[in-house]
């Protein structure tokens, strides 16, 4: 909603700002201009992007419309799923989870949060390492490392996808000048026109600029910083899970693990520390 919204007032400020000292707005309108800056945008986008990254911006276009998912409800979620587990641990050993972890799917303690049982990623994160609990891993360090590099790999791959949308924005000024260039170009074709006919070609070949700059910084550059956030909003929920996972391997009670993942988390985002409790205190066994 708040993209739809920016773009809104992106639009209408720059095209009010025109049209109220008498802009003429139809001049602004210069289709071919936008073939060869988008155009050229979307072919150079495809030459230096690998087809992960490609496919990857597509599948985010949807989660970037929304913008970051993970709020103070799906953090408590979260934490109460964790105490879940770990109270379970604590009371019948590791290898009490491996009935629920092995099919989260079926399992009466994920259904019991449909939100993060929805999220297949989030699901494979945590039972693949509740998993080697299972298994009978026991270092926590060991494991801390393991997960840090799982998630910095995570973390670069997504960060490719914003990366690649803000490199092709930086690009978009340039494509603008080409436009401008071309039109100038077909200008100086018409140069024994009248200057009314000459004023309106050198009109419609600044437009290339213009545009070139307006779709850069007032559209595909805050696009990429959008999707960035929602790339990073999943990071900060991996960490969350990690922190977690790691105290309970250390021996702490289920009601300090999940303290020490609720410290991680930004303020923003942070429930309080009777809200956690209020909530799992709740919980049904």
């Amino acid at each position: 909603m708040l993209i739809i919204i920016g773009a809104i007032i992106v639009i209408a400020s720059v095209i009010g700002g025109y049209a109220a000292p008498g802009g003429h707005l139809a001049v602004l309108w210069q289709p071919f201009e936008f073939i060869i800056i988008l155009g050229a945008s979307l072919g150079a986008f495809l030459i230096g992007n690998p087809k992960t990254v490609l496919t990857g911006t597509l599948k985010s276009l949807g989660p970037m419309m929304k913008g970051p998912k993970h709020n103070k409800a799906s953090y408590l979620e979260l934490l109460s799923l964790l105490y879940t587990l770990f109270r379970l641990a604590k009371t019948k050993g590791d290898l009490a989870l491996e009935s629920h972890i092995e099919k989260p799917e079926d399992s009466p303690i994920f259904q019991k949060f449909p939100a993060f049982s929805k999220d297949h990623h989030n699901v494979e994160f945590l039972c693949d390492y509740l998993r080697l609990l299972t298994l009978g891993t026991n270092n926590a360090h060991e494991v801390e490392t393991i997960i840090e590099a799982e998630i910095e790999s995570h973390h670069v791959e997504a960060h490719n996808i914003p990366s690649a949308m803000v490199n092709m924005a930086d690009g978009m000024p340039a494509l603008g000048i080409v436009a401008a260039v071309l039109g100038v170009i077909h200008t100086m074709g018409s140069i024994t026109e009248p200057p009314e006919v000459l004023g309106h070609l050198i009109g419609a070949a600044l437009v290339g600029t213009f545009m070139g700059v307006l779709l850069s910084y007032g559209f595909f550059a805050p696009f990429g910083r959008a999707i960035e956030a929602v790339f990073n909003n999943q990071t900060q929920y991996l960490h969350c899970m990690k922190s977690g996972i790691l105290a309970h391997m250390q021996g702490y009670a289920p009601q300090v693990s999940i303290e020490f993942a609720r410290k991680t988390l930004p303020p923003s985002v942070r429930p309080s520390f009777a809200e956690v409790e209020d909530t799992v205190t709740n919980l049904s066994d």
